[in-house]
């Protein structure tokens, strides 16, 4: 009977980074762009994807996150030409 006691490779799998914050930052972002409009949860949301990107902004890898900053500003003015034109339509009827 004969042992074989040559030296076994050791296989290592780096796992690739993610970016947890920026992820979310970028999903509630999207999420922000469909349901801004809705009065209280829209202000929330928009602030938390903003504040979930600026985190994730400073993560690597980088590329959601600041995907995430961007659409979640973009919502943000968004929402407030929003209730600016629901404003004005309502001075407009008085």
């Amino acid at each position: 009977m004969e042992i074989n006691n040559a030296p076994r490779p050791i296989i290592v799998r780096e796992r690739p980074q993610t970016n947890g914050m920026g992820i979310a930052g970028f999903i509630m972002s999207l999420i922000t762009l469909f349901f801004g409009w809705i009065p209280v949860f829209g202000w929330v949301l928009a602030g938390l994807s903003f504040l979930f990107s600026l985190i994730g902004a400073f993560k690597k890898p980088r590329g959601l996150a600041i995907a995430g900053l961007i659409l979640s500003i973009v919502g943000v003015v968004f929402i407030v030409f929003l209730y600016a034109l629901i404003a004005a339509l309502a001075a407009d009827e008085l």
